[in-house]
């Protein structure tokens, strides 16, 4: 039995302890929203908050994060809203990648939105060695220069 709390809402799962935090987001609650890639935390698809630090899902068992928060790409908006009913339905880095066009295939890119919203948590303002070092997602695409750009409006805004 595994009890954590995603994007809110308490869950109880009957899993196995060591199952990947990945495949209880996506096969037995349902959000398809963090991807698997790589099944050893190298390319960043299955990014989550974990108490709202970027954490890889496919190598996180589930009795790691027991009574703790997780939050998803389908929750980010409304963690980032909190308990306003009349926020907009996305956050600002959702919103920042719609505006710079970040995307092209955007299989990794929930990942890497869930890594940048945690690096900006943290640092607001970061430089490009910051990004560098915090946003280890790979973008098959090659769209480093949008996400850049994008943070870096983020950061101004």
């Amino acid at each position: 039995m595994a009890t954590f709390k995603v994007n809110g809402i308490e869950q109880d799962l009957d899993i196995e302890p060591q199952m990947p935090l990945l495949w209880a987001l996506r096969d037995e609650l349902g959000m398809t929203g963090t991807k698997f890639g790589c099944g050893i935390a190298s390319c960043g698809a299955c990014t989550v908050h974990v108490n709202g630090s970027a954490v890889r899902s496919c190598v996180t068992p589930v009795s790691a994060i027991e009574g703790q928060e997780i939050t998803t790409i389908e929750g980010l908006a409304m963690v980032a809203a909190g308990a306003n009913p009349s926020a907009p339905d996305l956050s600002a880095v959702q919103q920042a990648w719609i505006d710079h066009q970040v995307p092209q295939c955007g299989y990794c890119q929930s990942g890497m939105i869930m890594a940048v919203s945690s690096l900006l948590a943290t640092n607001p303002n970061p430089s490009d060695v910051d990004i560098d070092k915090s946003i280890t997602n790979v973008c098959r695409c090659g769209s480093y220069p949008r996400v850049r750009k994008a943070i870096h409006s983020l950061a101004t805004a």
